[in-house]
């Protein structure tokens, strides 16, 4: 299997969840595959294996990562967002876990929330318009 196959069989689970790669997971692994191939699929498994657990279904998961993203302030929590959104989450749900994050984290995290929210939704129709 060529370096490319490798890094499109890497990326085809962001396929699945979120409807495209993200640019900067795409770099990651990019790179990833071109200096630590062994490293880079090891953590991709590995990061498979948790953010898909048996025990919880994938919107659980997904919404969990987003208010956790929200809490830690980081713009990754939008992904996040699309990932639950696209497997069955509501809007209302993600407002939902953006009000727990607010208790523990503040205005920052409920601040974050909105742009995160409306730019996954932007994304998803995006997705939808491209289908």
């Amino acid at each position: 299997m060529s370096t490319q196959q490798k890094i499109d069989a890497l990326e085809e689970n962001y396929k699945h969840i979120l409807g495209f790669v993200p640019e900067r997971i795409h770099s990651r692994i990019t790179l990833g595959m071109e200096t630590a191939a062994d490293m880079t699929e090891g953590i991709e498994k590995l990061r498979a294996q948790l953010l898909e657990p048996e025990a919880l279904d994938l919107k659980t998961s997904q919404l969990m990562a987003f208010g956790m993203l929200l809490m830690n302030l980081s713009q990754a929590a939008e992904n996040h967002a699309v990932a639950a959104l696209r497997a069955g989450a509501t809007v209302q749900e993600l407002q939902a876990t953006a009000g727990i994050a607010f208790v523990f984290r503040g205005i920052p995290a409920i601040n974050l929330s909105g742009e995160a929210i409306a730019g996954a939704l932007k994304k998803v129709q995006a997705l939808k318009e491209k289908n």
